[in-house]
């Protein structure tokens, strides 16, 4: 009897990506079959072979495979143990459409920093909450996707903009507790999504999804020590909820949301 794989497929709140799937298989062989996508696999344990326009080829764990829409392909295990994958299918959009055949040509990509982009992309979208980040590190694998297919140099960058920098630091401040999109920023200020990414993180230091996670626990931290509940800080703030919050909070104070309110208490008591 075959046995059950492991799935979990998702279609998450970030413009460009239709659908995340994550799958451990040991005996299922894919059919020849199409996506309307790109499809955009690593893989974490074993190996995968399959043909695509009548070549052969293999993905290994430290490569990056990106399959063009609307090109046959099929796929399966290379051994007995199976193989364990990450998928991100991206709306045509993401790549350029133009790129298919050389795509078709170069499936398989070597390379290591983009090959983590993506690993981290996949952990942004685990939850809901995180969508800025994940559209974000999205914009800059799409684009590295890009290069890669163009044959682009990796020492091409975008010009250092500091004055767009600052006007997306600006609008993030403005909005840091309702949030707002990759996109919705971009159209605000006239440049493409990845170059807005890419122009901030050179002048600041951090990306802006980081930038503004910052604001939403420095606002934490103020309502916090003026007492109000820990449960209804997160949505104060601009989290999803409290559990968001709490991942957060710790990951930049050190300590949960609950604890540092305590500690108000007490120094309080001893005053």
């Amino acid at each position: 009897m075959a046995a059950r794989p492991d799935i979990t497929a998702w279609r998450p709140s970030v413009a460009g990506i239709e659908e995340v799937f994550h799958a451990h298989f040991t005996d299922h062989t894919y059919p020849m079959h199409t996506h309307d996508a790109w499809t955009l696999l690593i893989v974490d344990e074993g190996m995968v072979r399959y043909d695509l326009d009548r070549h052969e080829h293999g993905v290994l764990t430290d490569v990056v495979t990106l399959l063009p829409p609307h090109v046959p392909h099929n796929g399966g295990a290379a051994t007995a143990a199976g193989f364990r994958k990450r998928v991100l299918y991206l709306d045509v959009a993401q790549v350029d459409e133009g790129l298919v055949g050389m795509a078709v040509d170069r499936p398989v990509l070597h390379d290591p920093a983009l090959r983590r982009r993506i690993g981290r992309l996949h952990t942004a979208l685990a939850g809901p909450g995180d969508e800025l980040e994940a559209a974000s590190r999205l914009a800059l694998v799409a684009e590295r996707l890009d290069r890669h297919l163009r044959s682009r140099p990796d020492s091409v960058r975008y010009v250092h903009d500091r004055r767009v920098a600052h006007r997306l630091r600006d609008l993030l401040d403005e909005r840091f507790v309702e949030g707002i999109t990759l996109q919705d920023a971009a159209l605000r200020l006239h440049a493409h999504h990845a170059h807005l990414v890419r122009a901030f993180s050179r002048e600041f230091g951090m990306a802006p999804h980081q930038y503004m996670t910052g604001r939403r626990v420095d606002l934490a931290r103020r309502l916090l020590l003026r007492g109000m509940p820990a449960s209804e800080v997160a949505g104060a703030v601009g989290f999803y909820d409290q559990s968001h919050l709490t991942r957060h909070f710790k990951r930049v104070v050190g300590t949960g949301p609950g604890h540092y309110a305590r500690t108000r208490g007490a120094s309080a008591l001893s005053a």
